[in-house]
């Protein structure tokens, strides 16, 4: 690999680990988890189908970005105006129930770390203030260098585990231990809600051609198409074994052993912890919980901010605003976000499962529109053919539509018919 080459990755190298912060949350922490403490290994294949399935969408945001210098917002504004608003319609159903998810997550993981022991929406209003201050000030950045080496630690913690796990415990559930049966409502259900996420909702391609704008007018240089597919499959692939991870550790400590996953966000985090210091010892203990809660946090923080810009871009596109009036009107956007995220949860209370299944199958029954509009954009005459996706790409694409369409339509039957 040339010197410049190595230089440009390293000009590149952003997007696509602020991605993999993200994605290391609900989908990791509580949906993979889950699905090995109650099915074992009977759902490995879901998630690795997921994974594979969804992974040309979330390429096409960086892609795309690279190739036309906008993002894919104001590329699906040129479109068609019926893909904006078919983009807009979806981000502001979900959003406030995608955010309320994220956040209920880390106030629960803010219990085990501090011992503090206050209502859960008392902690996710203390977080949801402190994503604001952060991002009001202009101080992410800053935290962002930090949260990219905890995530890092949090990954190897996870991986080691595994394997203490495998040499300490191995996959040793009661004899009568049977896994529920998927093909049933509540297993259809659990089946769409662990895949809505796996490994991060299609609207983060999105999310993402933003960050990939945003990072090349930071380090104004525009990379090759290499470069920025390096830094994509790094957190993509990175994030997909990592979701392997947590699924096993959930098998080997909790599949079979007569426990239940927890429904509450206080036991939900208790049991996380446990999952560790089951296989690394009580000393893993504070290290696990601080680097869980700073990757949550992380999350939130991300969340948080993207929501608003996501927005602000409509409103930008609707009405023409200049750079100015975006920027005001984004701080008055992040209150209201989070002050919307925050009445939810208030409305919901600790309704921890219900919350998190509500947000990831919402993610899942839109996805398959979003991967067609994802899939159209990235072949529009101002995508320059060196950009395009190969062959293996373009019909890993249209396998992915289906494999969406399939399973959407498999869950809306299972849910009107049994």
């Amino acid at each position: 690999m040339s010197k410049s080459t190595l230089q440009g990755i390293k000009n590149s190298l952003g997007p696509g680990l602020i991605m993999a912060a993200a994605a290391i949350g609900v989908s990791h922490l509580v949906q993979s988890t889950r699905a090995g403490a109650e099915y074992g290994f009977a759902l490995v294949w879901a998630v690795i189908l997921a994974n594979i399935f969804k992974y040309p969408f979330l390429e096409f945001g960086p892609r795309y970005a690279l190739a036309t210098g906008k993002n894919m917002i104001r590329g699906y504004a040129k479109m068609s105006p019926v893909a904006l608003w078919i983009f807009i319609i979806f981000t502001i159903s979900t959003m406030f129930a995608v955010h309320a998810a994220v956040t209920i997550v880390t106030a629960s993981l803010a219990t085990s770390l501090t011992g503090i022991e206050l209502s859960v929406t008392t902690w996710c209003g203390l977080i949801l203030v402190l994503c604001v201050l952060y991002l009001v000030r202009n101080t992410y950045t800053l935290l962002d260098k930090a949260i990219k080496v905890l995530m890092v630690i949090l990954a190897i913690s996870t991986i080691v585990a595994m394997f203490l796990a495998f040499t300490n415990i191995g996959f040793t559930p009661q004899p009568e231990a049977i896994a529920p049966e998927i093909w049933t409502v509540s297993g259809v259900a659990f089946l769409i809600a662990l895949m809505g996420w796996m490994p991060i909702p299609i609207d983060a391609a999105a999310w993402q051609s933003i960050w990939t704008i945003e990072r090349m007018n930071e380090t104004q240089y525009k990379p090759q198409l290499g470069e920025v597919q390096f830094d994509f499959n790094l957190g993509y692939i990175g994030t997909s074994i990592i979701a392997l991870c947590f699924l096993t550790l959930g098998a080997m400590v909790m599949y079979g052993s007569g426990q239940e996953y927890a429904a509450s966000a206080a036991g939900f985090s208790k049991q996380l912890i446990e999952l560790y210091t089951a296989a690394m010892g009580d000393w893993a203990f504070i290290l696990i919980a601080a680097c869980a809660f700073i990757t949550m946090f992380s999350t939130t923080l991300t969340v948080t901010d993207t929501y608003p810009r996501v927005v602000n871009e409509f409103v930008s596109i609707l009405k023409s605003d200049d750079e100015n009036v975006e920027e005001k009107r984004y701080a008055y956007l992040l209150v209201g976000v989070s002050a919307g995220s925050l009445l939810l949860l208030i409305l919901l209370g600790d309704r921890f499962r219900f919350l998190i299944d509500l947000a990831t199958t919402m993610s899942f029954l839109t996805a398959p529109v979003l991967a067609f509009m994802n899939h159209k954009l990235i072949h529009q005459p101002e995508v320059d053919e060196q950009y395009r996706p190969k062959s293996w790409l373009y019909w890993l694409s249209v396998s992915g539509i289906i494999f969406l369409t399939l399973f959407a339509l498999i869950y809306l039957y299972w849910m009107l018919f049994y």
